[in-house]
C-alpha cells in the first residue's frame, strides 16, 4: 500500500481543516517545500496536494506551490482543487504533477471527465470521491448531490477509471478514525485502486487498510499533530 502524505494549501501557506470546513483552519506551515523536503528525508515517494482556494473557485489557484514541490523534490505528486477546466488539466501537468484527482467536474459534467481519461489515461487521472452520508459532495464540499458513492465509483470504472480517492467528509481531520466499513464495501463491490483518505489516526489504521487491500492511504492530520511519526511510515514506504 502506497503511504501518501497529504500537504493542502490555502493563501500558499500549508494547512488542515475540519470536517473541510473553511472556516476551521489550522496553519501548520508557512512552506510547504519544507514539509515536503521533510517528508522525502523519511523516504516518502508519494505526496497529495490539494488546492483548497482552487476548490472553491473555478480553476486552479495555487499552481505555484506545485511547480515549486515538483522542481524541487522528486515526489511523486498527485494534484487537485480546482480542476474545472482542460486548461486546468494541461496545467497542473505541466507543472510537473504526476496525477490530478478530479471530484467536481466528475460528478457534475461527467462527459467531460470521460473526455480527460480517454485523453490522458486512466493511469493520470483519479476519481476524486468525496461524500457525507453515503453522497458525492462538491466544489469545495460546500455542495451535496444526491450521487451514492459506491454508483458513482462503479459507472466511472466500467468507462475505465483505475483509482479513486474515497473521503468520508465527516470523518476528515477528526482523528477518530477512518470509514473502514465504507472502505470495505468498496472494495467488495468493484476492483477499484482505493485510496483511503480521511481520519486515519494511528498506524493500527494504517495496518487495517493494508490489510483489507487499499492501494494507497492518504495522511494529514495524523502527521501534522505527532499521532502517527514519519518515522513509523518509513518503514511502510
Amino acid at each position: 500500500m502506497r503511504i501518501i502524505p497529504a500537504i493542502d494549501i490555502i493563501d500558499g501557506k500549508c494547512v488542515r481543516l475540519t470536517k473541510g470546513d473553511y472556516t476551521q483552519q489550522k496553519i501548520y506551515n508557512e512552506n510547504p517545500l519544507e514539509v515536503a523536503k521533510m517528508f522525502e528525508d523519511f523516504g516518502i515517494k508519494y505526496l497529495h496536494l490539494v488546492d483548497l482556494d482552487g476548490a472553491k473557485a473555478t480553476q486552479i489557484i495555487n499552481y505555484k506551490t506545485l511547480e515549486t514541490l515538483t522542481t524541487k523534490t522528486k515526489l511523486h505528486i498527485d494534484f487537485g482543487g480546482g480542476i474545472k477546466s482542460l486548461q486546468d488539466v494541461e496545467n497542473a501537468f505541466n507543472k510537473g504533477a504526476k496525477q490530478i484527482t478530479v471530484g467536481s467536474i466528475a460528478a457534475l459534467q461527467s462527459t467531460l471527465m470521460l473526455e480527460w481519461l480517454n485523453r490522458f489515461g486512466a493511469d493520470k487521472i483519479i476519481l476524486g470521491a468525496d461524500c457525507k452520508n453515503r453522497k458525492i459532495a462538491t466544489n469545495g464540499w460546500s455542495e451535496s448531490s444526491d450521487l451514492d458513492i459506491l454508483s458513482f465509483i462503479k459507472e466511472y470504472e466500467k468507462e475505465g477509471a483505475t483509482y479513486s480517492i474515497v473521503t468520508d467528509i465527516d470523518k476528515d481531520g477528526m482523528l477518530a478514525g477512518p470509514s473502514f466499513e465504507l472502505y470495505k464495501q468498496i472494495l467488495s463491490q468493484s476492483k477499484i485502486n482505493l485510496i483511503a483518505s480521511g481520519g486515519i489516526t494511528t498506524m493500527d489504521d494504517v495496518v487495517q487498510l493494508k490489510e483489507m487491500g487499499c492501494e494507497g492511504a492518504i495522511i494529514g492530520k495524523a502527521i501534522y499533530e505527532g499521532t502517527i511519526k514519519l518515522k513509523e511510515l518509513s518503514f511502510l514506504c
